[in-house]
């Protein structure tokens, strides 16, 4: 992540930890969402996911709740952001991808005969005070995206899931990408992405949950 201040400071604290091997493979897992877009697989990334074992179920529960987090964030920024034309823009393709992200992972947890977690309450405090304070406030939680899938990674048992979640965040590191350029920031700092492991990202995400 960049050492600038983050607007977020719960998530100055969090350590991060080098990859391993399946946090490389689902890096640079090669899927189909890398050329068409999020719309136009997540048919197929829902059908990869859903031959996941049911203890995939937690995990996919773990990355709806994030997505849930992202997707509120984008919604809301949208409506109480004062955002230039450009920016604006790109909040809105990605708010358009994070919730096509929670459409599939809900449908998948349900294919595999699990249970949904529900959308969490939230509260992002002073994040949409103006476009500066949004652009690195996305970021952070386009970062702590990225973090969370690589660490999430080497608990995943299926190969076709893995494949899946490497599709899903692909897009996230874009979205951290062009997030950044519009800040102002290289789109690219290091040439590894970092892992974290589930407490720590719970942990970063927690003080933006109210329920």
């Amino acid at each position: 992540m960049s050492t600038q201040k983050l607007a977020a400071p719960e998530l100055e604290s969090v350590d991060f930890e080098p990859m391993d091997r399946g946090s490389f493979v689902l890096k640079g897992a090669i899927a189909a969402a890398a050329v068409y877009g999020v719309s136009a697989v997540g048919p197929l990334v829902r059908g990869a996911f859903a031959q996941g074992s049911s203890g995939d179920i937690d995990i996919l529960n773990y990355a709806l709740t994030l997505e849930f987090l992202e997707s509120a964030f984008y919604e809301m920024a949208l409506k109480e952001t004062k955002l230039s034309s450009e920016v604006k823009g790109i909040a809105e393709t990605i708010a358009k991808d994070e919730a096509e992200h929670v459409t599939a992972l809900e449908g998948t947890i349900k294919d595999l005969g699990g249970k949904a977690v529900k959308a969490p309450g939230v509260d992002f405090g002073e994040a949409f005070a103006d476009e500066k304070t949004f652009l690195t406030t996305a970021i952070t939680f386009e970062d702590l995206g990225v973090s969370a899938y690589n660490g999430a990674a080497p608990m995943i048992k299926s190969v076709d899931v893995l494949a899946a979640a490497g599709s899903i965040v692909q897009v996230e590191a874009r979205h951290a990408a062009v997030v950044r350029f519009s800040n102002g920031e290289s789109p690219s700092p290091m040439a590894f992405d970092e892992a974290l492991d589930m407490d720590a990202v719970l942990k970063a995400a927690k003080p933006f949950i109210t329920s």
